[in-house]
């Protein structure tokens, strides 16, 4: 029995792998720190280029008057402008309407968009304006997260299909002719 206390007073003052115990509880703290500051940017670029892209096309579309802008050509010109947002042709969708500023009511604030789980995915709402009319134009762009089980990638809005979303908004004045 002395044999057993010895050993376990021992035991008690040895500090031989102290650090790994410390090292144990830390380490995935700051791993879980790490990824989610690696998606929090990530997801910040991403929205600051879908904003810049959706900006500049709108930009043009205000500017170039007596064009008639389509809903490919504004999609294209926001995928264009935004530079780096993979797979932007297939997982951006883009919704137009006009707002009664006389007579207002708030547009929607739902937004949908595209599944990529559906094969067609049909134009929600896209209305060219009449001259001096304004217009809302929001884009909705779907992405796959870096980290999508980190305390920051929990918290994203989801598709059916494992896919996070953002959304942007602009508004504009159509121009005369």
């Amino acid at each position: 029995m002395k044999q057993f206390i010895h050993t376990l007073r021992h035991f008690r003052r040895d500090e031989d792998g102290n650090a790994t115990v410390e090292f144990a509880i830390l380490f995935p703290f700051f791993i879980f720190m790490f990824c989610a500051a690696v998606e929090l940017g990530m997801i910040t670029f991403r929205h600051s280029m879908l904003e810049r892209g959706l900006d500049l096309a709108v930009r043009d579309v205000r500017l170039t008057t007596g064009a008639n802008f389509q809903h490919n050509d504004i999609k294209d010109l926001t995928c264009q402008y935004a530079g780096f947002l993979p797979d932007c042709d297939t997982q951006l969708h883009l919704e137009m309407q006009p707002l009664d500023m006389r007579n207002f009511t708030a547009p929607s604030t739902a937004a949908r968009c595209t599944d990529i789980t559906q094969v067609a995915n049909p134009i929600r709402q896209f209305r060219n304006g009449q001259q001096n009319e304004m217009m809302i134009l929001r884009a909705c762009y779907v992405f796959k997260p870096v980290f999508p089980l980190t305390g920051l990638g929990r918290h994203l809005d989801w598709d059916g299909n494992n896919n996070a979303w953002m959304i942007a908004t602009s508004a504009f004045v159509q121009e005369p002719l």
